[in-house]
């Protein structure tokens, strides 16, 4: 029996878009260890200088200009005006798009990002394919750019995004509401003393993890200033990320505090992290937040950007399994009361995990691996 062939897409390599791929990777190597794997970077595969200078501009607006992400974001006079652009670059994608297919020979397609699943949509329409194609959401918003005739399947991460997809004019039976696809050992509990003794940490003290994405944004620099004046005696864990310039920057700061702050770069045990932790502080990404809730971590969110972090935010406000602060200075103030607060850390634990979707890869997986036996068993 031939082998079954995935090909997974997203974008940026230091992205929830990427984390959401490995998820499902290494849930599919769970279930059937001989499936073959293309995990592909889309954007730098079809565009590779494009690439670098669109992650430039977007990481320019989000930190400098917010507002116009905000007009941006699933505004339908901008997707209507843009909609001959989009054609034209599916347009010139194409041929390597076909060759990629050509050489592969995928069984299904798998898209982490709505652009990828532009593309595989329009090969799918261009060459009259009928290779299963899947769209994972890693928000909780399903904006208009996801739409399309020749998707499959969409991964929806709660029934309110469903129900704003159904709204959008996509029929029911194509969206499943799996979660959003984390690593599977986030799934695995361990001994809580054996990890806090592992990372140094004070077993007898509440441990708050401030964290801003795999590129370290966010305000983890007025976080670690605000930690400084604590009454309450705690620990902090800081993870940076990729960004090599506010660890360097971090590091200075914390060398010259009384108060110790464990500090950490780009790491592959955030897991083990966030299972130790009480309070977790971080953006409102869509990766990032579905790991901590199925760790049952409070959440304080400060500023969330607009767009698809504002999104996020509010429905987790909703469920209440976090807080938002709105002004850097209340941090401290915030941090403060929670940990004071023993009912309503429990209280938002709880709602955290009715949130989670832990084995969310694991469904996705084998919604994946069904429609591949499917295009097989025709082929």
């Amino acid at each position: 029996m031939a082998k079954l062939r995935v090909l997974l897409l997203y974008i940026s390599e230091v992205s929830g878009h990427h984390q959401a791929t490995i998820a499902i990777e290494s849930a599919l190597r769970i279930l059937r260890p001989d499936v073959e794997i293309l995990n592909l970077n889309a954007f730098n595969y079809t565009n590779p200088f494009t690439e670098k200078i669109v992650n430039r501009l977007y990481l320019g607006v989000i930190k400098r200009t917010p507002g116009i992400w905000d007009y941006l974001y699933d505004n339908p006079s901008v997707i209507e005006s843009t909609q001959k652009i989009k054609d034209a670059i599916h347009k010139h994608n194409s041929p390597k798009f076909k060759r990629l297919f050509d050489e592969f020979r995928p069984d299904a397609v798998v898209c982490s990002q709505a652009f990828p699943c532009g593309m595989a949509a329009d090969f799918k329409k261009r060459y009259n394919s009928s290779i299963p194609l899947v769209g994972v959401l890693t928000d909780y918003a399903p904006h208009s750019y996801w739409i399309y005739d020749t998707v499959d399947y969409y991964i929806a991460p709660s029934e309110e995004v469903k129900d704003r997809f159904i709204r959008k004019g996509v029929p029911s039976d194509k969206i499943r509401v799996y979660g959003i696809p984390i690593s599977p050992k986030f799934s695995l509990k361990h001994n809580r003393e054996e990890l806090v003794k592992k990372f140094g940490l004070n077993p007898s003290r509440p441990i708050i993890l401030a964290m801003g994405g795999g590129q370290g944004l966010g305000p983890l620099n007025k976080i670690v200033s605000a930690f400084k004046k604590m009454r309450i005696n705690s620990q902090l864990a800081v993870v940076a990320g990729s960004n090599k310039k506010l660890y360097r920057k971090l590091e200075r700061k914390a060398k010259s505090y009384s108060k110790k702050i464990f500090l950490y770069g780009f790491i592959n045990n955030i897991d083990e992290l966030m299972e130790i932790a009480n309070i977790i502080i971080t953006k409102a990404g869509g990766l990032t937040t579905a790991e901590a809730f199925c760790k049952g971590l409070p959440m304080v969110i400060i500023k969330p950007l607009p767009g698809q972090e504002e999104i996020n935010t509010t429905y987790f406000l909703n469920k209440g399994a976090a807080v938002k602060i709105t002004d850097d200075k209340l941090i401290l103030q915030f941090l403060q009361d929670l940990l004071s607060n023993p009912s309503m850390l429990k209280a938002m634990r709880e709602a955290a995990l009715k949130i989670s979707k832990p084995y969310a890869s694991l469904d996705i997986g084998k919604l994946i691996l069904e429609l591949c036996l499917t295009t097989s068993s025709t082929a």
